[in-house]
């Protein structure tokens, strides 16, 4: 679990709530139809971008955001490096039955003991990750859709409510309240933008970026298996997916 995205998102509203109960009555900052015109309007505008599928779909890949757990690149490769050595001196088959701690990393071990050329496991492993980055693009820009959207939504209820607060002119005392009422929308599609979706949707651009990586790693990682290139070359070659500065290079001997 992700949890520095949860305790940011909670931690967001909490604060708002604390200063709303901090500055007056909390029932005064909710109203119904401020929130119909919010939520049901950034839902009805986000879904006529994207299909029915997309949309609920996307939910599903922004739930990334929060049970994600991120995979030490490092850690992917030393097991290929030792799956390499392994299947170097045993051959590929010798890897049959044995515990591989990445998913992805396993179907492609998988493939080249299947007998598939390697050309046809690349495809198909690349296939898989293309189709797992257009999954992630798909989330991120309906969360980015939803941030967009919000506001206009709360400035399009603020503007209803500016109406009606304007042609019941002849109260003074309901100009108060009413304009309070039509400012709320406002507020709510602010923080659905600014404290929901937008983290959201630039936690699933990084969790993408991360996974992207990991999955074309490991990609590398079963071409040269197949290749039967020596496990240290192999090891040098992973480690030119990492930046600079987090290769980790054998110490020369003293």
């Amino acid at each position: 679990m992700d949890l520095a995205t949860l305790i940011g998102l909670i931690g967001a509203l909490i604060i708002i709530c604390i200063a709303i109960l901090l500055g007056g009555d909390f029932v005064t900052f909710i109203n119904i139809p401020s929130i119909v015109v919010v939520i049901g309007g950034t839902f009805a505008a986000t879904l006529a971008r994207i299909s029915l599928g997309q949309f609920f779909g996307s939910f599903k890949v922004g739930l990334k955001s929060i049970v994600h757990k991120s995979i030490n690149p490092h850690e992917l490769i030393e097991e290929a490096v030792e799956l390499a050595n392994i299947a170097r001196k045993e051959g590929i088959l010798a890897l049959e039955g044995r515990e591989i701690g990445h998913p992805f990393l396993e179907r492609g071990i998988y493939l080249c003991i299947d007998g598939h050329a390697p050309e046809v496991v690349k495809k198909m492993l690349s296939k898989d990750i293309n189709l797992t980055i257009d999954r992630h693009t798909d989330g991120i820009q309906m969360f980015k859709a939803i941030g967009d959207t919000a506001p206009a939504m709360g400035m399009i209820g603020t503007l209803i409510g500016l109406v009606s607060m304007l042609s019941a002119m002849d109260d003074p005392k309901a100009i108060g309240p009413a304009m309070a009422v039509a400012l709320l929308t406002t507020l709510y599609g602010a923080i659905i933008a600014n404290a929901i979706a937008l983290p959201i949707a630039d936690k699933l651009k990084k969790i993408s970026a991360e996974e992207k990586l990991n999955k074309n790693l490991i990609l590398e990682s079963i071409s040269s298996i197949q290749a039967g290139i020596n496990p240290k070359v192999v090891e040098q070659i992973l480690l030119t997916f990492l930046p600079e500065s987090k290769r980790v290079t054998e110490k020369p001997e003293q």
